[in-house]
């Protein structure tokens, strides 16, 4: 069970950071995109990136 938590968390990990560059506008690719300096997809992915942190760290305890 350890190994798909792991990979679960830091695929959330990725994406969800990407998504929260991609909602502030610090990470504007592709430049058309609908997400870029979208404040809805920063809280998109800050809420993702917060769910990586909680799958990385139970995949260290199981």
């Amino acid at each position: 069970m350890r190994t798909p938590l792991l990979i679960a968390g830091i695929l959330c990990l990725i994406i969800g950071l990407i998504w929260l560059g991609q909602g502030t506008g610090y990470f504007p690719y592709p430049a058309s995109s609908f997400m870029v300096k979208a404040t809805k997809w920063a809280y998109y992915g800050s809420a993702l990136t917060l769910v990586g942190l909680i799958l990385t760290v139970a995949s260290r305890r199981a």
